[in-house]
């Protein structure tokens, strides 16, 4: 089950989140190779972020994923959700980061 945590300092009070739920989860879903119905959006605003010395809008995000995660997706994960954060959110997407964690890639082996 994929999750994705997205932490703003964007105000979010009065937005309609349903979009970028919506948007952020058939992205991961289609991009990791997973049904809809596994991927978990978390969505926390009004953060004291800064970033780049300054606290315009900006977005820290991490994905952890129990497989599906390779450098290309990793590449379009970037590309997908910071042009969700930015169309959404006016977020530039030089303001974005994203972590991933595939938790397989770290799974002890059977012995």
């Amino acid at each position: 089950m994929p999750c994705v945590y997205i932490s703003t300092n964007v105000c979010l009070d009065g937005l309609d989140l349903d979009p970028i739920f919506a948007d952020a989860t058939k992205a991961v879903a289609a991009l990791i190779g997973r049904p809809e119905n596994f991927v978990m959006v978390i969505l926390k605003g009004s953060l004291a972020i800064s970033f780049g010395g300054n606290k315009e809008p900006a977005a820290y995000t991490e994905i952890v994923a129990m497989g599906g995660i390779n450098t290309p997706v990793k590449r379009k994960l970037i590309a997908t959700l910071g042009d969700i954060l930015h169309k959404r959110l006016s977020i530039p997407p030089a303001r974005f980061f994203l972590k991933v964690f595939d938790t397989t890639a770290h799974a002890i082996p059977k012995l």
